[in-house]
């Protein structure tokens, strides 16, 4: 079943680009329609027969690919990567769904939304080093042409950036890969933490140090995160949707896989440095988010913001705080797809994202008042608000990462408080006052534009009344990562006991 996660969006791609055009382009959205719902059965299918109780990789595939370079396709799934996969299979699933039905070349658009799709769910299920590589690479192409041709007036320059950076970032990571498998004498790229266990801790640092900055482009962090705000002013709003909602989780997930999976020690070293970058990425982010007029660097700088979230809770190191990260990702990804979702209606309705230009549409008569009510409850979950998913998130982030890193936790804590001064004064601005004559004759939101935001609403309140539905999936993971230590509390710690009770006994 997980090969189909994959090869199905890619073969339908496939299929989309080969059959014959039949005078209709509606066909190629009803294709891509039908494939990502059964990608998302299939995922829902593999969550109901997921067992919980077994913290191991599941529903496992093996298959000697290319033994002459050390490449086999091995593919599995745990509860780190599975809450990812029904991300991904549904917030493509909505995109496609929200897509303009005018859409210029159809068929090339949803092929590579097909193709983005089975790469970034590779990404997510390969447990062999290189094949990771490979998908992490394969998902560049598609989202570089969806940039480039359907963005908006400045797209060449932000699909070039980000080609540029995401290029930088797969090079540092197979340089870091590259050097596992030469100093470990590997027999091949197979995911094997314990290798690592033989090196000596600078040799860790060494390999590390390149995967954290080639993710840490990806994630992004301060201060590789130039290339996001430009890719997602130009990128339509589908594209936003999966850029915000999937494709950075690439890089948390392979900081939590593959940094803290395989250089365990290593990462205990820079642990400290890593925490200090993610206080400067969330304070830089809501800084850089106040200033903002345009609704839509306003979510993308918020993004940034949160992004540093999942790195301070990975940096300490807790079994907490990795299953805090891991919840933090989902709760991102459903959250900033509805914000995304929800400033392209107004975008398309009123001709502006421009908050100096805009105000009152929350009138209910004239204006946008179900886009608008939305719309605040997307902004209260992204700030935290109890009874919304982005509350238990960032609870069990600052709680699990506390009492290893307090200054930096209580940096991160200033900037979660500084989401809803930008949200609120965008909220204020766009949507409350009187409705202006420019606007009081906006079109109507269509249903099809409003079932994807309220599905995504009707999830981020769900899992904040039943968080435990978000946190079950990697709770057995988590000391597995933690290099299979189930009573490890923080890795840290155990070196400072033991001395102090040394030093107790000679006394």
């Amino acid at each position: 079943m997980l090969s189909a996660l994959i090869w199905g969006p890619i073969l339908g791609a496939v299929l989309i680009a080969i059959i014959p055009n039949p005078g209709n382009d509606c066909y190629s959205r009803k294709i891509a329609l039908g494939i990502m719902t059964a990608v998302a059965a299939i995922s829902v299918v593999l969550a109901w027969q997921f067992d919980l109780s077994n913290p191991q990789m599941q529903f496992v595939e093996y298959h000697s690919w290319l033994p002459s370079l050390g490449l086999n396709y091995h593919l599995g799934v745990d509860g780190l990567s599975l809450p990812l996969l029904l991300l991904n299979s549904s917030l493509v699933l909505i995109a496609i769904f929200s897509t303009n039905l005018n859409l210029e070349r159809p068929r090339f658009y949803y092929a590579l939304l097909l193709l983005l799709s089975g790469g970034v769910a590779g990404a997510f299920l390969a447990q062999d080093l290189l094949l990771f590589f490979l998908f992490f690479e394969l998902e560049i192409i598609p989202l570089y042409f969806l940039i480039a041709i359907w963005g908006g007036q400045r797209r060449g320059y932000a699909a070039m950036k980000f080609l540029l950076y995401t290029a930088l970032s797969g090079f540092l990571v197979l340089v870091s890969f590259l050097g596992w498998f030469w100093l470990t004498k590997a027999p091949n790229f197979d995911y094997d933490p314990s290798l690592a266990d033989a090196l000596p801790i600078k040799t860790q640092m060494l390999l590390l140090l390149p995967l954290l900055v080639g993710l840490g482009i990806k994630i992004p962090i301060f201060p590789f995160h130039t290339w996001l705000p430009d890719a997602h002013v130009e990128a339509s709003t589908p594209v936003s949707v999966l850029l915000a909602g999937v494709l950075l989780k690439l890089g948390t997930y392979g900081l939590l896989r593959f940094g803290l999976g395989l250089y365990l020690e290593a990462w205990v070293e820079f642990a400290p440095y890593l925490a200090t970058l993610a206080a400067i990425s969330a304070l830089y982010g809501a800084s850089c988010a106040i200033a903002q007029k345009d609704m839509k660097k306003v979510v993308a700088y918020s993004s940034i913001a949160h992004m540093g979230y999942i790195l301070l809770a990975a940096a300490a190191t807790t079994r907490l705080s990795v299953t805090a990260a891991s919840a933090q990702m989902v709760s991102h990804g459903i959250i900033s797809a509805l914000l995304f979702l929800l400033v392209g209606v107004v975008y398309k309705k009123t001709g502006s994202r421009d908050v100096d230009k805009l105000q009152g549409l929350l009138t209910p008569e004239r204006g946008l008042p179900i886009t608008g009510s939305l719309m605040i409850l997307g902004v209260m979950a992204s700030a935290g608000i109890p009874g919304m998913v982005g509350f238990i998130a960032e609870f069990l982030v600052f709680r699990g990462s506390f009492p290893i890193f307090p200054v930096q936790t209580l940096l991160c804590l200033i900037g979660s408080g500084l989401t809803a001064v930008y949200f609120l004064l965008m909220i204020n601005r766009v949507f409350f006052g009187r409705l202006t004559m420019e606007l009081s004759h906006l079109p109507k939101v269509r249903w099809q534009e409003q079932v994807p935001a309220i599905a995504l609403a009707v999830v981020i309140i769900v899992l904040g009344i039943q968080p435990h539905w978000l946190t079950q999936w990697s709770e057995p993971q988590t000391a597995v990562l933690l290099t299979g230590h189930p009573d490890l509390v923080s890795l840290p710690a155990p070196p400072r006991i033991e001395i102090e009770v040394k030093e107790l006994g000679e006394v």
